[in-house]
Order: structure tokens, then sequence, then C-alpha cells
């Protein structure tokens, strides 16, 4: 048996399940190793084993050839933010940016959803199948989220970027906001999103919030940030590098799902082949 086929079968949810099934009913539930040695897996031919961890290696080889790039141009990126910061000026957020909230009014169909301590949007956890979706507000491609809640708690700044071309539903709580129209020449969105994907502007949050029990972050108070406002240029060629980190990033998590359904065909394949090999 090669290893790397026995790592298949681990990897799927189904022998996830399979080994919650074979765990006793202790407060941890553990998975003893002589119930861990019963199970049963499909064990095809090694030259046919072959042929299935090859097709497993080419999205793996995707992710790590993806990971090996991603560090580095992120590592970039932030170098020539910390490179701005000791050049250009800086500017005070709410000179250059202004709230946009705009709520469902017409009950659109949109996908719900938030923002995860990570700056990710994700989609909705909370229970929507009977809410009002007039009261949501709508973000668009180019516009912020923002929510202070929690700041000073988790010492970050809970903002993402949306940029996808559908809108998307976001609870009343957060507010939306995108660059001023007679700013659009001066600063681009993704320039400013990528400044606070640096912990240090996460930890000027945290020193921002109130000493309330939740530590908010003011709008206000967000707006007094300062950041560093170099030529149109110098934003452009740093946000070519940002978008080749988040290129690759897409890459990673696309081929990570991937994998994560291609596993259990895998498997099937290898059963179907045992099967095929004890036909009369």
């Amino acid at each position: 048996i090669l290893s790397d086929y026995l790592q298949i079968v681990f990897a799927r949810e189904e022998f996830d399940r399979l080994a919650w099934f074979y765990s006793d009913s202790s407060v941890r539930g553990n998975l003893d190793w002589e119930r861990f040695y019963s199970i049963k897996i499909p064990l095809p031919s090694i030259a046919y084993q072959r042929e299935l961890v090859a097709v497993y290696k080419g999205l793996t080889s995707v992710i790590e050839e993806n990971e090996a790039l991603l560090q580095p141009l992120t590592d970039a990126c932030q170098a020539f933010v910390v490179d701005c910061k000791e050049k250009y000026p800086a500017v005070r957020l709410g000179e250059m940016i202004e709230v946009c909230d705009r709520t469902n009014e017409r009950d659109a169909t949109y996908p719900f959803v938030g923002i995860n301590i990570n700056k990710e949007f994700m989609p909705s956890v909370a229970n929507t199948v009977s809410v009002d979706k007039r009261k949501y507000k709508v973000i668009t491609k180019d516009q912020f989220v923002f929510s202070g809640m929690q700041t000073g708690r988790d010492e970050c700044i809970r903002i993402g970027l949306y940029n996808e071309e559908t809108p998307s539903l976001l609870s009343p709580a957060y507010t939306t906001f995108k660059v001023k129209e007679d700013c659009a020449d001066t600063l681009l969105p993704e320039y400013l999103f990528m400044h606070f994907l640096r912990k240090e502007m996460d930890r000027l949050g945290w020193f921002y919030s109130d000493a309330s029990v939740r530590s908010n972050l003011d709008w206000d108070r967000f707006c007094d940030i300062e950041i560093p406002l170099p030529p149109l240029e110098v934003q452009r060629s740093i946000v070519t590098l940002y978008r080749c980190a988040e290129e690759a990033r897409r890459l990673i998590a696309d081929a990570r799902e991937q994998l994560r359904q291609l596993c259990p065909a895998l498997v099937q394949l290898a059963i179907h082949h045992n099967e095929q090999k004890t036909e009369p």
C-alpha cells in the first residue's frame, strides 16, 4: 500500500464519520487504537494506487506551488506599504471615504454575507429564512464593509473589500463605505484595503477603541486613522502585487475544495476497480 493512497482514504469526510461511529461513548469520544486497526479500506493493486495518487498529487502540487508564491508576494506587498509610510505624506481617512449605506428597499434576492476575523467575506451563519430582506444593507463591487464592534476585544479591525460583480446583503449592524468620487483618481480601494491587512493597523484600531465592555471602534475614531498617500502609479504597482497574491490565494482555495471532492471519488474508483477484479 502507498502512504499517499492511504492519505486519500483518510482525507475524506466519510472516513471521519466512520471514525466517529467507531469511537467510544466517553466524554472525549476516543477512537481506540484497536478499533482504528479494525477499520477496513478498499485496497486496489499497487499499480492502480499509483494512478490514483498521480491524480491526487496533481492537485496538491497546485496548492504547494501557490503557497510557495503566496508568502513572498504578501511580504513584498507589506514591505511596499511600509516604504510608502516613510516616503509619502499621510492623509486622514475621513477626507477620502464616505458612508454609502443602502438598504435593500426593493427586496432583491441576494446572498447573505458577513466578514470574519481574517477580513474575508463569508456566507452568513445567521438564520435568514424568515428575515425581512428589506432591512438588510446592500454591498456592491469596490465598496467596503466595516464593523467596529469587538475591535478592542479581538484586537482586529473587522473590515472587508467587496470584489464580486453580484451584490450581497449585510446585517444592518455593519457600515458600508467607499472612496469618495472626487478621490477616485487619488486613492485606489485595494491600496486602502492593504493597509488593514497589517497587524500594526489592527493594534492601532485596538488603541483607538473605547473602554466599554465591547471595546467598540467608533466610526468617527475610525475616520481619524491616517494612511500614507503615494502617487497613483505607485499605488497601481503595489496593487498589481496584491492581485497576484489574491490570485494565488484563490487558486489554493479552489484546489483544496476540489481535493475535498476528489478524494471520495478516487476511493470509489478503487472500490469499483476491486469489484471488477473479483467478478467471475
